[in-house]
């Protein structure tokens, strides 16, 4: 696993937020085009099927902030004893017969993301949808450094600039 941004990259496919286990909700991407998984799936189209991709709930803070919801959901989880499952956001998928949203969990500890990652990551995703970038362009980085795990925060980031950038 490769959690860059918003994106869990595994050896064959792209996961929007964290790969789902079971039954729990998520969105794949694969070369071949984007599905919904778990209790809820809505079904899977092709890229020429998909106009758009966009997230939306996500929880994005910066800096002291972030660090300071994280400390605080913690302790809560610690007191109380409540393990709950990540926070979930809402993926868009603009498809040639309308409008599919779907539920994926965050994959970063304390689920919020910063707020740079979140920017760069939906114009990814914007990327995807329009053909710019393929999600074998994800799964290069991922093929590349085999289970070395995820990057660190500036590589992160300059991995999301170059896909941002192309096209």
């Amino acid at each position: 696993m490769a959690m860059v941004g918003l994106f869990w990259i595994t050896e064959d496919c792209v996961y929007v937020g964290a790969e789902p286990t079971g039954t729990a909700p998520g969105v794949r991407l694969t070369e071949d085009g984007a599905e919904t998984v778990g209790l809820d799936r809505a079904g899977a189209w092709g890229w020429d099927e998909i106009h758009g991709i966009d997230v939306r709930d996500v929880a994005v803070r910066a800096g002291v902030r972030r660090l300071a919801s994280m400390a605080f959901d913690s302790l809560t989880a610690f007191v109380t004893g409540d393990g709950e499952l990540p926070p979930a956001f809402t993926v868009r998928l603009e498809t040639a017969g309308g409008t599919v949203e779907a539920v994926a969990l965050a994959a970063v500890p304390g689920g919020i993301y910063p707020p740079e990652e979140y920017e760069l990551s939906r114009t990814v995703l914007a990327r995807l949808a329009d053909g710019r970038v393929g999600v074998e362009d994800l799964l290069a980085r991922r093929r590349d450094q085999g289970e070395a795990g995820a990057p660190g925060r500036e590589e992160r980031l300059a991995l999301l600039r170059k896909w941002a950038d192309a096209g």
